[in-house]
């Protein structure tokens, strides 16, 4: 495996690589989800290329980026130990040099849930994204359901700039109660890790309701909000039941829908999603 900080080592790297690549675009502080979309892409590709990068565009002013946790020799271990090819990590000047002014917008799916309350978020997304594409240019890239917005936005950036890639989107990754995998979960304290198990409850409540042939949106997510008001150390932000390409808010179901939330346990920002009509062997496979 080699560890890669430039371009010109990672485009010395790549030349070395035949047949396909997959690439693996993570922010580091790496965890079995993480873990998922690395076996995902040597089960399909040729050679794996993962990219380590805590991209400073993509969060807010108010936003994690200096807390946001990092170990890099923890995730180089756990890379080579998954049969990975090159692990790119370039530094900040790597990706955003001085002078830098040139940043990618997708428009409508990103005014809405995250884009709505996080307005700069997806512009550093599409931006590091796209570059990491460049760099890279691999035959697949792999992502995680959970940041459900995130794919929508990225699949449309590839589809408008004629990408000659395959997005492949894989399943959430849970704890055993149900807790999505998320680097942001070292945050919480016992407390609030007990609370947080509400976000798949009320996923699996949507999709109980749901299963009994309730198709009114407003029924579905009252439901939801039943389960988040009984838990005090948890505030809800949004909660959200729409079209999974558009991601316009639907009234009522009469398609797959996407459930979305971001919620605060405490301070910690967590988000999660269950798409309604469709298998979702993560939260069905869990007892109530």
């Amino acid at each position: 495996m080699e560890i890669v900080r430039t371009l010109e080592e990672l485009h010395a790297a790549r030349k070395k690589l035949e047949g396909t690549v997959g690439l693996v675009p993570t922010m580091g502080f790496l965890h079995a989800g993480h873990i998922s979309l690395v076996k995902k892409a040597a089960e399909t590709c040729s050679h794996v290329v993962v990219s380590i990068f805590v991209n400073p565009t993509q969060f807010g002013p108010t936003e994690d980026f200096a807390a946001y946790p990092r170990d890099l020799d923890k995730d180089v271990a756990l890379l080579k130990e998954a049969g990975v090819d090159i692990v790119w990590a370039p530094t900040e000047d790597v990706m955003y040099p001085a002078g830098y002014q040139t940043y990618i917008t997708v428009e409508d799916v990103t005014r809405v849930l995250e884009g709505a309350m996080r307005p700069t978020h997806f512009k550093g997304v599409t931006t590091v994204v796209a570059k990491l594409f460049n760099a890279v240019q691999p035959d697949k890239a792999f992502f995680g359901q959970k940041d459900a917005q995130q794919v929508v936005v990225l699949s449309r950036m590839v589809k408008d700039l004629n990408y000659n890639l395959e997005m492949v989107v894989c399943p959430i990754v849970r704890e055993q109660d149900g807790l999505a995998l998320s680097s942001r979960n070292t945050y919480l304290d016992t407390a609030q890790r007990k609370a947080a198990v509400v976000l798949s409850r009320s996923l699996r409540k949507a999709r109980a309701v749901f299963a009994s042939g309730e198709r009114s949106s407003r029924v579905i997510r009252a439901e939801m909000d039943t389960l988040f008001a009984a838990e005090p150390l948890v505030k809800v932000q949004y909660i959200s039941i729409a079209d999974p390409d558009t991601l316009q808010e639907v009234e009522k179901i009469d398609r797959l829908a996407l459930v979305s939330m971001a919620v605060y346990v405490g301070k910690t920002r967590l988000i999660d999603n269950t798409i309604l009509g469709k298998i979702d062997t993560g939260l069905d496979d869990l007892h109530p």
